[in-house]
């Protein structure tokens, strides 16, 4: 089965090769005989009710300096491929809120991975707080007061922006931390949006456990363990990663969610796991395949493309032609 796959990503000219697991997924897609056709965000459109793209056909190589070849660009209707992978970046604004809303209008006939108004409608630190009961107390609020009392109540807490990623504006304050206000200040000037805020867990010391769930099934991990004085242990601000396997605690969290993520088409999820305790469900452009490979000795983009390709072959049985 050949398909046609739009990737949807950030430029491909400055992505690590050795990490990125949208360029695993390409060389996974390319050797099962995909035709593979790149574009960025920005150059989506919609027009008398189609949706297209200014794409480029794509090849990819696993040799550093020269991993890719675009072709010749072109007015790609998406609505005539077979598969779009939406891989750009976070942050989660109101440009990426605008293209799931676009990618909405072809699927699922051209299947869109992960399910677009899925996409829109999880959040990564909001669509946690449906599994309540699997995480650390947690707070989502612009309200002073309720922050100073959670505060008070926990004493030792993280606060970060609720559409933050990669670890930028995490803070952690401890019971004592005469920056409590000025922080307070600083995020009620940089933006209206209300901040998370969450017990601090002294697991992370341990590490910060990427899961990732594919379909709805727990596929592999891999442990981020912060360096000596750093509260985050995101891997762009220096988090090591190391191999894990999957605990009991761990496949527990797995199978709570795992049929919620299944329906909803999020094929593609990452979950943040400190200790006994889930933190976050990525689903925007998730990390880790080749971390996880490299340790394990699997191939999980292969396990991916086995799930896609079973998903567009169950959508031809459903969606008119």
């Amino acid at each position: 089965m050949s398909l046609a796959v739009a990737i949807q990503m950030d430029p491909i000219a400055g992505i690590d090769i050795d990490g990125d697991s949208t360029f695993v997924l390409a060389l996974e897609a390319q050797a099962r005989g995909h035709a593979l056709f790149h574009y960025l965000p920005s150059h989506l459109s919609l027009l008398h009710g189609r949706v297209y793209a200014r794409a480029r056909p794509l090849q990819v190589r696993r040799e550093k300096g020269r991993h890719f070849t675009l072709g010749k660009e072109e007015r790609l209707d998406l609505a005539g491929v077979d598969v779009v992978l939406m891989r750009q970046d976070p942050p989660f604004d109101l440009a990426y809120i605008t293209a799931t809303h676009l990618l909405e209008k072809i699927h699922p006939r051209t299947l869109v991975v992960n399910d677009p108004a899925a996409v829109r409608n999880a959040p990564e630190k909001l669509f946690v707080t449906q599994f309540g009961e699997l995480m650390p107390p947690t707070l989502i609020t612009a309200d002073r007061q309720e922050i100073e009392a959670f505060r008070a109540e926990h004493r030792d807490i993280i606060l970060k922006p609720l559409f933050g990623n990669g670890g930028a504006g995490v803070f952690r304050l401890k019971a004592e931390d005469e920056n409590f206000n000025a922080l307070l200040e600083f995020f009620s000037k940089l933006s209206r949006e209300p901040l998370v805020v969450q017990r601090y867990l002294p697991a992370v010391r341990q590490g910060d456990k990427r899961i990732i769930l594919i379909d709805g099934k727990a596929a592999g991990a891999v442990n981020r363990v912060p360096q000596p004085g750093e509260a985050r242990s995101n891997m762009h601000v220096g988090g090591q990663a190391q191999k894990s396997p999957l605990t009991k605690r761990d496949l527990e969290i797995c199978e709570a969610i795992g049929p919620t993520l299944k329906e909803r088409g999020l094929v593609f999820v990452g979950i943040d796991v400190i200790g006994q305790y889930m933190t976050e469900i990525n689903v925007t452009s998730p990390t880790g395949l080749q971390e996880i490979d490299r340790f394990d000795g699997v191939r999980l983009e292969a396990d991916l493309w086995d799930a896609i390709e079973r998903r567009y072959h169950d959508r031809t049985k459903t969606v008119p032609a």
